[in-house]
């Protein structure tokens, strides 16, 4: 799914592809305590943060996340930080594969080459923002409404609202600590191999209100 419109009650989404199926890039063990445990987690709080507040059961996790002055103060952080779990979350899982093809990057492909100049360059930008974010957090793809593309960190379980994200990569050690330990370098570099370029073209399209391209 592209656009993130569920609402309370929110539920845990099944991967889109099997446990080891982005080895050797991102082994089993990790996907499974990263989505079934980790993820599972904010998904549950974030219900319990929301359970007695019957006029926040229909709004968006877009909405929320975007409104978080309007969320009552006793819930306002645990909807940020557990509404950004989840947020966060179900696009980094859904923007990988284990067929990923630049081929498939479509009108987002040209706008990168045009924006940084090269994959490459693309790819150092983001290694170096994943790079630079010390402890937990993102690095992210995002553009506005006008196509403009963009690269930046944020810290914790942050979203970069109301910037549309098109890809992220999660830099949190649970992401990754079971297999790389302390070589996040070599975790950002192979994430590159798991992108899933036809959705992030797809989430790039949405951005820009051409969701039919």
């Amino acid at each position: 799914m592209i656009l993130l419109d569920e609402h309370y009650p929110f539920e845990l989404r099944p991967l889109p592809y099997e446990y080891d199926a982005l080895e050797p890039y991102i082994d089993k063990a990790t996907m499974y305590f990263h989505h079934d445990k980790h993820l599972a987690t904010y998904v549950q709080n974030l219900n319990k943060a929301l359970a007695n507040y019957p006029r926040f059961h229909t709004w968006s996790l877009t909405e929320l996340l975007t409104n978080l002055g309007r969320i009552p103060r006793p819930i306002q952080t645990a909807v940020r930080n557990n509404g950004g779990g989840v947020y966060n979350h179900n696009l980094y899982f859904e923007g990988m594969t284990p067929n990923s093809s630049r081929e498939q990057a479509g009108w987002l492909g040209d706008a990168i080459l045009q924006q940084f100049g090269s994959y490459q360059i693309f790819e150092e930008r983001m290694k170096q923002a994943a790079l630079d974010r010390f402890g937990s957090g993102y690095a992210w793809l995002v553009s506005d409404k006008q196509g403009r593309l963009k690269i930046l960190s944020t810290p914790n379980q942050d979203t970069p609202l109301p910037l549309c994200p098109i890809l992220l990569l999660d830099v949190w050690e649970h992401a990754y600590y079971l297999k790389y330990q302390n070589r996040r370098g070599d975790y950002i570099s192979n994430w590159f191999n798991t992108i899933n370029w036809k959705v992030a073209n797809q989430r790039y399209a949405v951005c820009v209100g051409r969701p039919e391209l």
